[in-house]
């Protein structure tokens, strides 16, 4: 099963793990401690993370195209990480919601900084025939790490510790060892040349295949709202607060156990083909929760909502990496990266009023809807076959 996963996609496997278990040791319990700890109130939790999620978008397309020039994606990984595993434990030293606003600043600044020119390095270092199936794997630790790390915090504040403040600071140990990973293990691949024209930024945005698949990419992130709208509807159907925890636990599983034999399919089959099912699975999946009525339903359409992240959460990026052009993998991913990040932020605003504003049936349906037009639009608008441009402008 794992055959042909080796070298720097093993180690930033393990890293991605590590880094997850850190980061969700810290980030459920988050705000329940800014909330009754430090004083701040639900507005200034949404400022923090908006803020936080947009600077990384925008990083993630800064650094992407930066290791295109410079031509080395080990240094912006290490970094990334590093300032992330620095930044995530001092919210134990947090003394008021302003603190916590910086902290979350620069774990973000960590993440936008690494996560192109990482997915560019898994990329060079994996053979063309295994793609799929090494990002299906990265995806598949990064969802192991979401289910070990609030099983590691419940452990130790029901064991061991009774202060929050102490689980933040032993977060540190995992996000220290996945940094010492990346300095001692990962290796830079082998250079496929600088991206060609001169370092100015933005000085190339994509155009053909690219162009095009990133614009429908676009199109389904804007009917992809916030999964916390699935929780919501959850509540609604009479999941009870004690079960959310187990519902949410049972969906990582589900992500995490489907994502690399999914990966690993699109390698035999093709990528477009197992992204257009993602993507069926997905508005059947948000017909399904508009319409359900009961727990048991709940339930089940976690699990089959759960197949559509393995259908697509890495052979979305390994097709990414099949368009691209080598020296230029790292921009593809930040386009890839800016694109889908910047697209959530309307995306839940927009699912958030359609619901507030009519019925969670319209919503849901929205987001079937320009699901079914994403995968449309891919099946006949990008072909396989066709080379891969730059547009200079």
């Amino acid at each position: 099963m794992f055959k042909g996963i080796t070298g720097n996609v093993l180690i930033l496997g393990l890293v991605s793990l590590l880094t997850d278990i850190s980061s969700e040791m810290i980030y459920p319990l988050l705000p329940l401690f800014l909330t009754t700890v430090l004083g701040g109130g639900p507005a200034f939790l949404g400022v923090i993370e908006g803020i936080a999620e947009s600077t990384a978008s925008i990083l993630k397309l800064v650094s992407g195209i930066m290791s295109d020039r410079v031509g080395a994606r080990k240094r912006f990984v290490l970094w990334g990480y590093g300032i992330s595993a620095l930044a995530r434990p001092l919210i134990a030293l947090a003394t008021s919601p302003l603190a916590v606003l910086f902290i979350r600043f620069a774990d973000r600044v960590g993440k936008g900084i690494r996560t192109s020119p990482r997915d560019a390095l898994i990329a060079e270092s994996i053979d063309p025939e295994v793609r799929g199936k090494a990002f299906g794997f990265h995806r598949s630790m990064d969802h192991a790490g979401a289910l070990i790390g609030p099983l590691i915090a419940t452990l130790l504040l029901t064991c061991f510790v009774t202060d929050i403040r102490t689980v933040f600071l032993l977060s540190a140990i995992p996000g220290g060892l996945a940094v010492l990973l990346i300095a001692l293990k990962v290796r830079e691949s082998a250079p496929s040349g600088k991206s060609k024209g001169d370092a100015g930024f933005l000085r190339k945005l994509p155009s053909g295949r690219l162009r095009t698949y990133l614009l429908i990419l676009l199109i389904f992130t804007l009917g992809n709202s916030s999964d916390a709208f699935l929780l919501l509807r959850a509540g609604q159907l009479g999941v009870t607060p004690a079960r959310i925890p187990l519902l949410w636990t049972f969906f990582h599983l589900v992500k995490m156990v489907s994502t690399m034999p999914f990966g690993a399919l699109s390698d035999r089959i093709g990528r477009r083909g197992v992204i257009v099912t993602g993507w069926g699975v997905y508005a059947l999946a948000y017909i399904g929760f508009a319409f359900a009525t009961t727990e048991m339903h709940i339930w089940l359409l976690f699990a089959f909502y759960g197949l559509f992240y393995g259908l697509t959460e890495g052979v979305e990026k390994a097709m990414l990496a099949d368009i691209a052009e080598p020296g230029e993998r790292g921009g593809a991913f930040g386009w890839y990266n800016c694109a889908t990040g910047i697209g959530a932020l309307p995306a839940s605003m927009i699912f958030g009023f359609i619901w507030q504003r009519f019925n969670p049936l319209a919503a849901f349906g929205f987001g079937a809807v320009l699901a079914s037009i994403a995968a449309v639009a891919l099946l006949f608008m990008v072909k396989p076959e066709q080379p891969v441009q730059t547009l200079k402008v």
